[in-house]
């Protein structure tokens, strides 16, 4: 059998096709191609994952002919069979494999191409039985499997918050008396096994999607319904007795929910796992500038030589770089703690009951210990998300100042014996397959990797968050996802770059020493005293005529050496 090969990003994928809810023409093969269809159950079929390492809850597997399973390209509609195997070039985008298919033991293939059908307003739908999710999800799956599985997914992060959001609300329903609480019941149980990530394989949904978030709130719900109806023993897809819309979803929109979700994820991300590690590295920046209070270098402005200060002084400026990020962040938190549930569709609240909105909004603030509230204006907190942008301003500020740390230190450690090689760096792993012996700055080199793709996310942050039009911005989920990469970039980098870097780097004080007392820029002492056109002239011939400047001072006349010797002393300078 000759088998296309239709995927550009996949070289190792050759796929035939039989998709039962779903039409041949959602994928064509390329011009010139034949899409082979098969009778059912000819290749292995329907997998909930090929291989342990694959996170993706829409995997499919099948085996060659001899036998081996392989993992397969994840985001495929659910019912698409797939056939593994490799292919010569990446980009043989013809390129063909003559493979022997076999039958499966009927028993093994029934029970891993067993679908339940899922309904919504469009109709019903087909979706793997293993899965929770329901139609919404399924559909949202065939439309929008763009970019890469193990990266454009939704956030592990705002699931979570998801589940925070559903829980809440289900107590605010009850509280209000809108909510059964034997439903209420169910639905909370089902949350909390959202919240601690243990359905985390039944959100498979990627980023780029309606710009509400709409079916990743849908997907919470369904998931959320689906787990409560079996905790009740009750029929998957039944929507009995829970309903993933009537009552996962009461008093709710998902113009409300999914930006309260951001904030919960963007809020509780930055606090646990961002501010700790900005801290770590402030306070070890702090204790190598105490250590280094008495060691007087040069200091350098415009890349050339200028008067002394401390190593000390100059990693207390680290310091304080740190300190006000710090202080940033916590201003554009406030922002972040502002979230727009009880807004519901377009800010009026309709279908939420009175008081909604703030009840809710304390019962997340108690189950994550942040101080939220709800919005003191709905109707910006959904058009607009100021408060994202304003925090990727924070991030992107301290982006820049983890940039400029991390090039003076890798500058400052250049050499070890053709740069300035002040600072002597820890020796983490060999830096050249060609080079022996070489070791380079790399802590340095991975932050400012980190540093230019922050300061990309939030370029997109911005862009996406000056298009809200009317009543709605429809850029959410891609305006979280980059807030949150750099969230987690930020605290990951400097977690690195403090273990490995900072608290093993010591100073090279031979080689600062011996650097402050031949530069030049001395001079500026003797100012006061022979004035600014007498030091310059002193500068300039000990630089002309590579002396020094005591040299090139008593040369002149200007000077005696008691003089020279009792105003020139770099200790007194900083």
């Amino acid at each position: 059998m000759e088998v296309p090969l239709p995927r550009r990003d996949a070289d190792h994928i050759a796929r035939v096709q039989h998709v039962p809810g779903f039409t041949t023409a959602a994928h064509p093969a390329p011009a010139g191609h034949r899409v082979e269809e098969l009778p059912a159950r000819v290749l292995m079929p329907v997998g909930a994952r090929a291989r342990s390492e694959v996170d993706d809850a829409d995997v499919r597997a099948v085996v060659r002919d001899d036998g081996a399973a392989e993992r397969h390209l994840a985001g495929e509609p659910a019912g698409v069979t797939v056939l593994v195997g490799r292919v010569g070039r990446s980009r043989d985008l013809h390129g063909t494999k003559r493979t022997g298919l076999r039958a499966l033991p009927p028993s093994y293939d029934e029970r891993m191409t067993e679908h339940r059908t899922e309904t919504d307003s469009i109709g019903p739908i087909e979706v793997d039985a293993s899965r929770y999710w329901g139609a919404q999800t399924e559909r949202s799956i065939h439309h929008f499997s763009i970019g890469w599985p193990d990266v454009d997914r939704m956030p592990r992060e705002v699931v979570h918050a998801i589940g925070v959001l559903k829980k809440a609300a289900a107590q605010a329903n009850m509280e209000l008396g809108r909510l059964d609480p034997a439903v209420g019941d169910l639905i909370v149980r089902a949350a909390d096994e959202v919240i601690d990530g243990t359905l985390d394989e039944h959100f498979p949904l990627y980023v780029w999607q309606t710009g509400s978030g709409t079916q990743s709130n849908m997907n919470g719900n369904e998931v959320i319904s689906n787990r409560a109806i079996e905790l009740a023993g009750g029929t998957l897809g039944s929507k009995t007795p829970v309903h993933p819309n009537d009552h996962v979803n009461l008093s709710q929109s998902s113009n409300d929910t999914f930006p309260t979700a951001m904030h919960i994820a963007a809020a509780m991300t930055i606090r646990e796992r961002l501010e700790p590690q900005i801290r770590a590295l402030r306070d070890a920046l702090d204790e190598k500038a105490t250590a280094y209070a008495d060691v007087v270098k040069i200091g350098r402005t415009h890349l050339q030589d200028a008067v002394p200060l401390t190593l000390g002084q100059e990693f207390s400026g680290y310091v304080a770089q740190l300190d006000a990020d710090l202080d940033r962040i916590a201003t554009a938190m406030g922002g972040l703690f502002e979230l727009a549930i009880g807004g519901t569709a377009v800010g009026t609240g309709l279908n939420a009951p009175n008081g909604f909105g703030g009840l809710c909004a304390a019962k997340i603030a108690a189950l994550t210990g942040l101080p939220f509230i709800a919005a003191p204006n709905a109707f910006a907190a959904l058009a607009a998300h100021d408060a994202v942008v304003f925090m990727s301003g924070a991030l992107a500020t301290l982006a820049a100042s983890l940039m400029k740390i991390a090039n003076d230190i890798r500058w400052l450690g250049s050499g070890p014996r053709a740069g300035i090689g002040e600072l002597v760096l820890p020796e983490n792993e060999p830096g050249s397959s060609i080079m022996p012996g070489k070791v380079n700055p790399t802590q340095s080199e991975a932050m400012t990797m980190v540093a230019v793709q922050v300061l990309g996310n939030d370029t997109a942050i911005k862009l996406a968050g000056s298009q809200g039009n009317f009543e709605l911005n429809v850029f959410k989920p891609v305006m979280i996802k980059n807030l949150l990469h750099s969230t987690v970039l930020l605290a990951d980098a400097s977690r690195n770059f403090r273990s490995f870097c900072v608290e093993g780097l010591e100073p090279d004080r031979e080689r600062i020493d011996d650097l402050v007392h031949r530069s030049l820029m001395l001079v500026t002492a003797l100012t006061p005293h022979i004035g600014y056109d007498k030091a310059g002239e002193i500068a300039k011939k000990a630089h002309h005529e590579g002396t020094t400047l005591k040299e090139a001072a008593l040369a002149l006349g200007y000077l005696t050496e008691a003089e020279y010797d009792s105003m020139v002393v770099p200790e007194d300078m900083v």
